[in-house]
């Protein structure tokens, strides 16, 4: 059974059309398309942030639609948000522990160790003020945030948004890295081609509608992928 399964799912907000997907444990899985495709609003709709006009979102063989956003991330779900949304005054640790504010009690101290592994720059700045930090900082910062909530599953929105490529090639990594440990990612991204490279798995979404899938191989190697996404 997969993890995540998403059925025919319906959202005015966004105009998605029937989308359905699956995530199976330990995978890396991208949804790629062009702006406006309805990338974006597929995930916030699985977040739990917009409600489906139909449709089902399963996690875990449990239908999570209807569910509060904040109810989904104590079930296994974190989302890192496209924009980064880090808490732009407080620290860099303070940004990091809010991350954990779903769980139940039980020291963070290991967990903040694991994400300075990921992440050691974050470790040189945790008193820094978020808001002062780099734009490539700031996803960092936002991905770390999303792990403290333990998620069974992470969701990444645009996380190579307005980076610079070498920020954006150390940010694949992170995710290569995260990948080789068991982790399970839901991927939105609008570099096809680092997308790709990473996932075994993709959807291409065109205005609101799923049009094609296969490996992440396979979507590199397909014509029409290279022609209207990876410029080939």
């Amino acid at each position: 059974m997969a993890l995540l399964s998403v059925n025919d799912l319906h959202v005015y907000y966004g105009s998605i059309q029937g989308v359905s997907f699956e995530v199976n444990e330990g995978e890396v899985v991208t949804l790629i398309g062009a702006n406006g495709a309805g990338k974006s609003t597929s995930l916030n709709t699985v977040a739990g942030l917009l409600k489906p006009k139909a449709g089902s979102v399963m996690l875990g063989g449990m239908d999570i639609v209807g569910t509060p956003a904040h109810k989904i991330v104590g079930y296994g779900m974190a989302l890192c948000p496209e924009g980064r949304r880090i808490f732009q005054q407080l620290t860099v640790r303070e940004n990091l522990e809010m991350g954990a504010y779903t769980r139940d009690g039980g020291s963070i101290d290991s967990d903040l160790e694991m994400v300075y592994e990921y992440f050691p720059r974050l470790k040189e700045r945790y008193k820094q003020i978020a808001g002062t930090l780099s734009g490539g900082e700031q996803q960092m910062l936002a991905m770390g945030r999303a792990l403290m909530s333990h998620p069974r599953i992470l969701m990444l929105d645009e996380p190579s948004m307005g980076l610079a490529p070498i920020l954006v090639d150390q940010i694949f990594e992170i995710i290569k890295k995260l990948h080789d440990t068991g982790r399970t990612i839901l991927l939105v991204e609008q570099n096809a081609q680092m997308a790709l490279s990473v996932a075994d798995r993709g959807y291409v979404l065109e205005t609101g509608r799923i049009v094609t899938t296969g490996t992440g191989k396979e979507l590199l190697h397909n014509d029409m992928v290279r022609k209207a996404y990876l410029g080939g």
